[in-house]
């Protein structure tokens, strides 16, 4: 057991072992294939393209490097595999790079075409080691039943009369001769004095006009050559054309002549002049559809070369088909198809122009097919690689364009579409640049990129200049006086470029495609110059009316310069009213009419005819920004005085300075009031009734985040919101216009309306508190905006005084709610605080003398830096100034008096005054508390117009909603500074507050 035991463990180990053996064996040999990851981090090797191979290397597609042909083998066509060396006969290939070659006996050198035999050649080897035979003979290498010969043999092809036969091309084969040969000569040669041209065969007589064909590519200038395409094909083109009618033929012709620009020159026979050749000795031939201008066999190239055609043309018959943007007959698509051929004239297809056919800028398809969609302005950019067009158009097509339609037998139609080619010469001239439309000359076909006509000597050669259709532009023009979206046919206007080719991946080009949509806007045009013509009239009349009225106020009848500066001042703000009324009502106009018409009657007006709209958004901005500076500098410049109604309190005993001794002398009245008053005035100078931050805000808001602003896209579309796969039109700048004023009126009317109704009545009302404050503080304000005009706030307080303590105020306060006291009116038992004042030209003076010693120091006192003397005469005119106006108020002055009425109701309205102060001075009764004209609060609706035109005079330049925002709202803020700055500093120099204490 012991023994067996023992077995067991050594067997145990022994497998352990073995084991442990077979696991390194393993590992050992996957180290052996698969190499270890650190050694392999470095994924790269040499770059070796197929052209860096030598003539006995190919290119190993697998691999992607060069690898070494076998013995007896070179590098084939394409130099991704071997073939035999000549003389040498292939006897293995599978298929891939590794074949075998064996050298053919001297008895037979030459290969078979399909390089598996040696056969015997009598007439001869090609430089590839194959048999050669004569022209017009046919190589034989087997016998009918396959069989390989032991010597090839060359077979005459019978060109006789019984079977017209000669080899093909590859030369294997006898087919017959080309119908031009047997029809010209009878046989299969084409010799002399028969013509050869371009593989055919035509009698030097009576099939060409009696001129030297012209292979000549018209070009910009330096960019005219010998086209290679012309020479070779032009002469047999026309000649099958002219002679046989030949259907392809005369494709090519046209195809020719487009690529010529469709230009005339009767000094050279080139494609053109061929064209019109055989259109003008075609006469007797039928007409295609009745269509004058496209003669059976030809294609349509021309809409005739009369003068005053394109009128006719355009503008003359609408398309028997209607548009609409909503209801049941929505039609809003533009149904374009094209006929398209190849360079040789073989037809290619009916092919819609959706997918981006005459599109060379890549896109989505949806944005692409947006080009089409009626009422969408178009407009695509971008720049193109020549290289990338050499490849993507080695040969031209040409596209003969037509709008697809349902007539009004239900039966579907198509309307030729016309082209007007910027570069076509007639005559040597450009017609079709002119702005007369009677010299354009309309054609029909087109193409994108030719590469073909530019080559020179060579068709296999890089071309030497490439021509590009840089700018095609589709225009729609809407029938006048339409009801249903008639519209008349469209017109595609296309200009060509010459490109000259140096190193086509270096070389770029700018392209664009637009389509534009145009009605008749002198109508409109007539009806705004109607509109601006009366209104203008009106705003002079009313000039005339302020600028009387100001005459008055300022107690003078002289017409001076002053007076002529004055009414143009006026005028520039009625004006500015005029100009914002007039392009309001044009943006809304067509911001409605256009966005929510059903059947088509308008379109909006293109870039070039909104520059009037634009002007006049400019002149009303700058006009009424003249009326914005003037009320500013009106309001910081008015003579204000605060009267202080409160009397001393008895007397106090006061030491005599110098003396030693004390004296009685009146208990002084408190400057706090005034002060306080003075603060209050101060600081509802900037007071408006909307918030200017909230509207600014507001008013991006809707346009940024709700989308308001793409209702100013030229579309049809009244949607708030654009996928972002979807193409976005451009901005119409009299939507903008329209969508962010309307926004702005309505937000700030819906400011005032809330801010009149709610905010004043039930939170607080700044001016009315104002006047409160003055009864409250036994202060009255004296303002005087004009000369012999002004405001006078009656804060005389019923209680005789105010400088009191709290207990005291309560009672007061509390006796005047109870009515046990008078009321706060001027008048006895009135309570008309507020006066417009007409002050006699007496009293003015009285002013003016003590106003002068007021301010004679240019300001106000210092109470620390002046001197005594200045101090004191400072404070003697203050009392002297409240004293007279104080008493002025209280009727002492008997030869300065004054009487109070209410305004007429054409004064209000008129806003002048009648009723002129001779000896006496007039106050107004004023419930309206006008006196708010002279604070931002009265001239609020000039405020809001003044902002609005800013923000859009920013947005029209800078096409930017967030930066005209930012720019308005740092105007209000900057003109705001400037009204509190300079209307503090005035309100010191006309009151004596010092300035410190306007906080």
């Amino acid at each position: 057991r012991r023994w067996h035991h023992g077995n067991a463990a050594w067997a145990g180990v022994a497998m352990a072992v073995r084991s442990i053996l077979a696991t390194e064996a393993v590992a050992a040999f996957l180290l052996s294939v698969f190499p270890p990851v650190s050694q392999a981090l470095t994924f790269s090797f040499p770059f070796q393209p197929p052209e860096t191979c030598s003539h006995n290397q190919y290119f190993d597609v697998s691999a992607l490097s060069c690898a070494p042909c076998g013995a007896n083998q070179k590098r084939d066509a394409r130099g991704t595999s071997c073939v035999c060396l000549p003389g040498f006969q292939m006897i293995s290939n599978n298929g891939g790079p590794a074949i075998i070659c064996k050298r053919c006996p001297e008895s037979m050198k030459g290969v078979t075409e399909d390089g598996w035999n040696c056969i015997s050649c009598p007439s001869g080897l090609t430089t590839e080691g194959k048999c050669h035979c004569p022209t017009g003979h046919i190589l034989v290498e087997r016998d009918v039943n396959g069989t390989l010969l032991s010597q090839a043999t060359c077979e005459f092809c019978n060109g006789n009369e019984n079977s017209f036969t000669t080899s093909n091309a590859l030369g294997n084969r006898c087919v017959r001769c080309e119908p031009t040969f047997i029809n010209t000569s009878k046989s299969c040669t084409c010799s002399e004095p028969n013509i050869l041209t371009g593989g055919l065969c035509f009698s030097s007589t009576g099939n060409f006009p009696p001129h030297v064909i012209s292979a000549s590519r018209q070009g910009e200038p330096g960019m005219s050559l010998i086209s290679e395409w012309f020479a070779k094909y032009l002469q047999s083109s026309a000649a099958a054309c002219w002679v046989y009618a030949n259907l392809t033929s005369c494709q090519a012709l046209g195809n020719m002549c487009v690529m010529n620009m469709n230009s005339l020159d009767p000094a050279i026979f080139d494609a053109c002049r061929l064209f019109q050749f055989i259109f003008e000795n075609t006469a007797a031939l039928s007409t295609v559809h009745s269509i004058s201008f496209w003669r059976q066999n030809l294609p349509w190239l021309f809409y005739g070369d009369q003068l005053g055609l394109a009128p006719q043309i355009l503008n003359s018959i609408p398309l028997p088909t209607n548009f609409s943007f909503k209801g049941q007959n929505q039609n809003t698509k533009l149904k374009f198809v094209a006929a398209s051929y190849d360079i040789r004239g073989n037809f290619l297809k009916w092919q819609t122009l959706e997918g981006g056919v005459l599109q060379l800028c890549p896109d989505t398809e949806t944005r692409l097919n947006a080009a089409y969609s009626f009422g969408t302005t178009y407009q695509q950019n971008c720049e193109i690689s020549i290289s990338k067009l050499l490849n993507d158009f080695p040969t031209p097509i040409f596209y003969d364009i037509y709008l697809e339609y349902i007539d009004k037998d239900q039966q579907q139609s198509i309307w030729a579409v016309p082209v007007l080619n910027l570069n076509l010469q007639h005559h040597k001239m450009f017609v079709n640049q002119d702005s007369n439309t009677g010299k354009w000359l309309l054609t029909r076909r087109i193409f994108l990129v030719d590469a073909v006509s530019g080559r020179e000597n060579d068709l296999g050669s890089q071309p030497r200049v490439i021509r590009i259709a840089t700018q095609i532009s589709l225009s729609i023009y809407l029938v006048p006086n339409t009801e249903n979206g008639n519209i008349y046919p469209p017109l595609i206007t296309v200009a060509y470029s010459d490109i000259d080719i140096k190193d086509p991946k270096s070389q770029s080009v700018k392209v664009s495609f637009s389509v534009k949509y145009e009605m008749n806007q002198e109508e409109a045009f007539v009806q705004t110059d109607i509109a601006l013509g009366v209104l203008g009239g009106l705003a002079v009349l009313s000039s005339l009316l302020k600028t009387a009225g100001w005459k008055r106020r300022i107690g003078s009848t002289i017409i001076d310069l002053q007076t002529v500066m004055k009414f143009l001042v006026y005028y520039a703000g009625d004006l500015a009213n005029v100009f914002f009324i007039i392009t309001v009502g044009t943006g809304l106009y067509w911001l409605i009419f256009f966005k929510a018409q059903k059947s088509v009657s308008v379109l909006l007006p293109k870039p070039i005819q909104e520059e009037r709209f634009v002007t006049y958004v400019g002149c009303a901005f700058a006009l009424k920004a003249v009326q914005f500076l003037h009320k500013l500098v009106s309001q910081i410049t008015i003579d204000i005085f605060f009267i202080d109604w409160e009397r001393p309190k008895g007397k106090v005993l006061k030491a005599v300075e110098g003396e030693g001794g004390m004296r009685s002398a009146t208990v002084p009245v408190s400057i706090w009031r005034t002060y306080f008053v003075a603060n209050e005035w101060n600081e509802i100078q900037t007071v408006r009734k909307i918030n200017p931050l909230f509207q600014v805000l507001t008013v991006l808001f809707f346009l940024e985040v709700v989308g308001f602003k793409n209702l100013a896209l030229m579309d049809s579309s009244s949607s708030l919101s654009r996928s972002p796969s979807s193409y976005i039109a451009p901005y119409s700048r009299i939507l903008r216009y329209a969508v962010s004023s309307a926004l702005w009126l309505v937000i700030g009317i819906i400011q005032i309306v809330f801010f009149a109704v709610f905010y004043e009545r039930f939170i607080e009302d700044k001016i009315r508190q104002f006047v409160d404050l003055c009864s409250m503080s036994n202060i009255s304000v004296f303002l005087l905006s004009h000369k012999c005009f002004g405001y006078y706030i009656h804060g005389r307080s019923v209680h005789g005084h105010a400088d009191t303590d709290m207990e005291e105020m309560n009672l007061n306060l509390k006796r005047e709610a109870e009515n046990l006291c008078s009321q706060r009116g001027l008048v006895p038992n009135t309570d008309g605080q507020t006066f417009q004042i007409a002050v006699s030209s007496q009293m003015r003076q009285h002013y003016d003398r003590i106003h002068d010693t007021l301010i004679r120091k240019n300001g106000p006192a210092r109470l620390l830096s002046s001197s005594a003397d200045t101090f004191e005469h400072s404070i003697k005119a203050y009392h002297m100034m409240n004293k007279f106006l104080g008493s002025f108020i209280d009727h002492v002055h008997k030869e300065m008096d004054y009487f109070i009425k209410d305004k007429l109701l054409l004064e209000r309205v008129l806003g002048m005054e009648f009723m002129e102060p001779m000896e006496k001075s007039i106050f107004y009764n004023d419930e309206s508390y006008s006196f708010s004209s002279m604070l931002y609060y009265g001239n609020e609706a000039t405020l809001l117009i003044f902002d609005l035109l800013f923000f859009c005079v920013v947005d029209l330049a800078c096409q930017n909603f967030v930066l005209a925002a930012f720019l308005t709202y740092l105007q209000q803020e900057i003109f705001k500074f400037i009204r509190n700055t300079v209307g503090q500093k005035n309100l010191a120099t006309k009151t004596l507050v010092d300035q410190r204490f306007l906080i």
